[in-house]
């Protein structure tokens, strides 16, 4: 298993045991303010690809919140495996 399913079962987990004080549930229960990250975190990606620095950083955020937005529509990161393999062989 690699790391971001790791990360995905942590934040399935948190879903279900909704821990006091956690980030995670704090923006799952908060539609707007998780689509608010998705898009503050995809335009400083885009900022960081220009300017040349902290892309890392800005990917790993991203792909943070990209994977809680999975989590609270009830996909997981699996199936964004599946859709890529199939793009990929399709393609």
């Amino acid at each position: 298993m690699c790391f971001l399913e790791d990360l995905y079962e942590v934040i399935e987990s948190r879903k279900e045991s909704a821990p006091e004080g956690s980030y995670v549930v704090e923006l799952l229960s908060n539609e707007s303010l998780l689509l608010e990250k998705i898009g503050e975190e995809a335009v400083e990606l885009i900022l960081a690809t220009k300017s040349g620095e902290d892309v890392v950083h800005e990917a790993s955020d991203l792909l943070f919140h990209t994977l809680v937005v999975l989590s609270a529509s009830d996909h997981s990161l699996r199936e964004v495996e599946e859709e890529l393999r199939s793009r990929h062989e399709n393609g």
